[in-house]
């Protein structure tokens, strides 16, 4: 074991979850040279004093446990031993910010690059980042975070209530609008498309876009009432530029990203033209999570599409319908809503995936605060007495959360609520 030595601001700190079948401080070393200085031979450009300047550090290494059987494939014991065992170590490693500067691409690429491909380790996990503040001041963050999406729903007490257009695909923007119609006047606070429809030739988003805000222009015409629509502009950086700017033309106040589609350079492009907030959609998170000894875990992952300037984040719901746990969801939201360097770099976390009223109660007792999206498909336009209906019990239901009442005593004389706990419960 090595102790970790005093933070130091020049140096971005990464933090790993291994698994390898070498001794653990050695193979620590070779991680670190991996990703800076180093090679695996000597060469004559690395000098005493590059090193000095451009190598990573080992801080800090704590062995965990041992197993007899690798995690991943392809591993290769070191040469000198014939009792194989695979142990699990925490290391932190940190790389010279002169390295990477403060851009967040390379500094993907140092953190987790080539490491995942190292034959030494038969797990790898990036678990964590401490960034030097210059990465905060360098990059853009989220231009309107949880406060300025409250000021534009008019929102401050409660979370922000919402749904996803449903069908995903083949709805025309005159299909489109009509579907919607009944669910804005229903009285949510937020509407997105499904990740699955951007631009396609069937609903273009310049099309859907404005029939999507004469539903919801009329809404708030008749009410004073906002609804944010968030429409995909996934795309090309060009493209949805192009998007950005046809969304803000017909009036509308929010735009979707799926973000690894398009990667951290495209949304920091975007950030930089945008007049409205990013939505930013993590599809495909499960491949890069979902295996317990390699990939990233939200709380390191979620920093770099923040500091890129993204404005809300997904981080799945309680009992949710895919794998991840609900303490996983938990410290994801909580991640989301942490400074990395300013109050203003938070994110407002995004709760979907099989959601109503019933996980409202524990996760406002598990978060601890209504600084978050709360998005039902299934939950409003499943309602057996319609969206309406649908939307009042998922109010209804955090109204019992915030009130510290049950939901049973609460639904006694509320009926959107009571309906909801019958049926629901049963389906």
């Amino acid at each position: 074991m090595t102790e970790r030595t005093t933070r130091d601001d020049s140096r971005t700190e990464a933090t790993y979850l291994i698994e390898t079948p070498q001794p653990v401080e050695r193979v620590a070393e070779m991680m670190a040279g991996e990703q800076s200085s180093g090679t695996f031979v000597d060469v004559p450009g690395e000098t005493d004093a590059l090193r000095e300047r451009h190598a990573a550090r080992v801080e800090a290494t704590t062995e965990l446990e041992a197993v007899q059987e690798p995690s991943l494939p392809g591993s290769k014991p070191a040469a000198d031993t014939d009792d194989v065992s695979y142990t699990r170590a925490e290391v932190v490693l940190s790389f010279p910010l002169e390295n990477t500067g403060p851009s967040l691409p390379n500094l993907m690429t140092t953190v987790a690059g080539n490491l995942y491909e190292l034959r030494p380790l038969s797990g790898l996990r990036l678990v964590d980042l401490d960034l030097p503040d210059v990465f905060a001041a360098e990059n853009p963050g989220p231009q309107f975070g949880i406060e300025g999406t409250r000021e534009l729903v008019d929102v401050h007490d409660r979370p922000i209530i919402g749904t996803i257009v449903k069908p995903n695909v083949g709805l025309s923007p005159a299909d489109t609008a009509e579907v919607l119609e009944p669910v804005v006047d229903a009285g949510l606070d937020f509407i997105k498309d499904d990740e699955l429809i951007a631009s396609p030739p069937y609903s273009r988003v310049e099309e859907r876009v404005e029939a999507v805000m004469d539903v919801i222009d009329r809404h708030e015409g008749e009410t004073g009432d906002r609804v944010m629509y968030a429409c995909n502009i996934t795309g090309t950086v060009d493209e949805m530029l192009e998007r950005h700017d046809a969304v803000k033309e017909a009036g509308g106040n929010c735009v979707m990203v799926s973000l690894q589609s398009v990667g951290l350079a495209a949304v920091q492009t975007l950030r930089q033209e945008a007049d409205l907030p990013i939505h930013g959609h993590r599809n495909g998170w499960g491949a890069l999570s979902r295996c317990p000894r390699l990939g990233f875990s939200y709380e390191a992952y979620q920093q770099f599409w923040r500091l890129a300037g993204v404005d809300h984040l997904h981080v799945s719901g309680l009992r949710n319908k895919f794998t991840e746990s609900d303490e996983s969801v938990i410290r994801s939201a909580k991640a989301v809503q942490r400074p990395i360097a300013s109050p203003d770099d938070v994110a407002m976390p995004v709760f979907s995936s099989g959601q109503w009223a019933a996980q409202a109660p524990g996760t406002y007792e598990a978060l601890g605060n209504t600084d978050l999206m709360y998005l039902a498909g299934g939950g409003i336009l499943g309602h057996p007495d319609g969206p309406g209906a649908g939307v009042a019990h998922l109010k209804q239901g955090w109204e019992a959360a915030i009130k510290g009442i049950s939901l049973e005593e609460y639904a006694t004389d509320h009926d959107a609520l009571r309906t909801a706990l019958d049926y629901y419960d049963r389906t």
